[in-house]
């Protein structure tokens, strides 16, 4: 007796479960499949049915083509826990519309469950053994899905070609106009400039985010929280917490240059919800559209600075030049090597192939304090020289790319005709070799290892060749950007001092070659490429033992 009332009383607490669902295209549908309709059907299947312990469970806004849905997932735990004995649904729609995985619920795992399914207007009944029409109906819903997402994305296409911004989400720093276009934020746009005028001095994400702190700047999420009231990306504890994934974001966001991006990723099917980025070829771009808040000079200088890895020293800190001076011999870059022990003035540099004890290389050891007098020198120099003679200047410097460019243009040119003789010589190889072994003068085996040998170098040959054309493509439309080096230089007049913002927006690399003592003195010779214009004549500057 025991034992029975215990099972009776198991089977007493178990429940049916109510569930409802609503996606934001069923709204379209108007009110015949809102969360309250599906429950007053569902209430009155129950009261008919004298069924008077039940729960619903709902998802609001949620797609049938995906079950990961916080009200299907509690009832599926509920199941798993034995609570459940019963699911009701207004129609298999609501249920779900990939018919794969309705049938694994429906016709395996609520049978393994004992949980009996209802489609109430679709006369669904697992308790009956007319369902046969059920698995044709599961399919039709979810071609319902396809073909609704078809015409989503159509709709969708049609705006980003207008013009239209896509992106739901405003960048920070912007704010959504009446329009839907961007404006300028007067309160979050001077940290944006910010972050990058600090990218450009060569300081990395990860110190941004301190400086940003350190000035007690409310993260996004804070500001979002101040604004709106959402509390996704707040934590009253820390409400200036601002983290180096968060400035990574912010250098970027492409949409500070005043352009609209649309298309910038896709999904492989309406099935999956995986974002796939699209390569730059894929996206379409409207060009000043909004209020610009980076420059174009100032957005490239930065992009430039995060491809080059810099890593801090032991103390925590990073040189000025970290990350831009390289070794004339080896091509590795210099790392700066200090210690709590030294005077700042004992700072230097050494080559990275040196230092690892990795081939064979010297140290071409340079001081960081001579480094930036001849850095700042040579800058004075450039600086006074495009001052007083600024067409000269930008002559001399279109005719020395122009030269270089020729040079490369004339020996690449001059590859590609070779391998392409080469690649024709081989076709009449192959040709005649087949002939020979036609004619029996070559044997198979012999004729199979000569041809594959030059097939194979054929198709290095062709390899190559499309990458010296791809090369002469690049430099013949190349065009030296001289009116942004001339911008730059012009924010600077007598620059008496060498700063961070100076260096990283003027200069691109520095060659530091190996000390000459041949003549009984220590001198070395540093070349200076700057942004946008490269190695001019000026470039050169050389350190005597006394500036050394």
């Amino acid at each position: 007796m025991p034992a029975i009332s215990t099972a009776f009383k198991a089977r007493m607490e178990k429940w049916t479960a109510l569930y409802c669902r609503l996606s934001r295209d069923d709204d379209n549908e108007g009110d015949s499949n809102s969360i309250q309709h599906q429950k007053q059907i569902l209430e009155k299947y129950a009261k008919d049915h004298s069924i008077t312990n039940y729960k619903f469970y709902v998802d609001d806004g949620y797609s049938g083509t995906s079950f990961n849905r916080p009200g299907f997932q509690e009832m599926l735990a509920d199941i798993e826990a034995g609570y459940v004995d019963c699911v009701i649904v207004k129609d298999m729609s609501r249920f779900g519309r990939n018919y794969l995985e309705v049938g694994m619920y429906t016709e395996i795992m609520f049978p393994d469950k004992d949980v009996r399914f209802i489609a109430i207007n679709d006369g669904v009944d697992s308790a009956r053994d007319d369902n046969d029409f059920t698995p044709f109906r599961n399919i039709i819903n979810e071609w319902y899905a396809k073909d609704t997402s078809k015409k989503i994305r159509a709709v969708f296409r049609a705006k980003g070609l207008s013009g239209k911004r896509l992106s739901t989400q405003t960048p920070y720093g912007y704010l959504k106009g009446e329009n839907g276009q961007l404006i300028e934020d007067t309160e979050t746009a001077p940290v944006v400039r910010l972050i990058f005028r600090l990218a450009v001095e060569g300081n990395g994400p990860g110190k941004i985010a301190r400086i940003l702190r350190e000035k007690q700047i409310v993260t996004p999420g804070t500001l979002e929280f101040h604004r709106t009231g959402r509390t996704s990306r707040y934590n009253p504890e820390f409400p200036y917490q601002w983290h180096e994934s968060t400035v990574v974001n912010i250098l970027e966001q492409k949409d500070y240059l005043g352009n609209t991006y649309n298309f910038k990723t896709t999904k492989k099917s309406y099935k999956s919800k995986k974002v796939i980025r699209n390569p730059e070829e894929k996206q379409v771009v409207f060009e000043n559209t909004h209020v610009a808040l980076i420059d174009q000079e100032t957005w490239d200088l930065v992009q430039k600075a995060r491809q080059s890895r810099r890593r801090p020293t032991k103390m925590g800190d990073m040189g000025m030049f970290s990350g831009m001076v390289y070794c004339a011999d080896c091509g590795n870059k210099l790392h700066l090597c200090r210690t709590k022990s030294w005077d700042r003035s004992l700072d230097n540099y050494v080559c990275g192939t040196y230092k690892r004890r990795r081939g064979e290389c010297s140290a071409h050891y340079i001081r960081s304090t001579v480094l930036e007098t001849l850095v700042l020198d040579n800058l004075q120099k450039v600086i006074a020289y495009v001052r007083d003679y600024e067409n000269d200047f930008v002559q001399q410097v279109t005719e020395n790319k122009a030269a270089e460019q020729m040079q490369m243009l004339s020996v690449s040119k001059r590859q590609m005709e070779q391998q392409m003789r080469r690649i024709a010589e081989i076709d009449n190889i192959i040709k005649r070799l087949y002939e020979d072994n036609l004619n029996g003068k070559l044997s198979d085996s012999r004729f199979s290892k000569m041809s594959a040998d030059y097939e194979q170098e054929q198709r290095t040959l062709e390899n190559s060749n499309a990458e010296l054309k791809c090369m002469v493509d690049t430099c013949e439309e190349q065009s030296l950007n001289i009116k942004s080096f001339l911008k730059c230089v012009r924010k600077y007049t007598e620059p008496c001092e060498l700063t961070p913002d100076m260096l990283h927006e003027l200069v691109e690399k520095i060659i530091v070659c190996a000390p000459d003592k041949s003549s009984g003195h220590r001198t070395q010779q540093i070349d200076i490429y700057y942004n946008f214009v490269g190695k001019i004549p000026l470039s050169k500057e050389v350190a005597t033992r006394q500036t050394a």
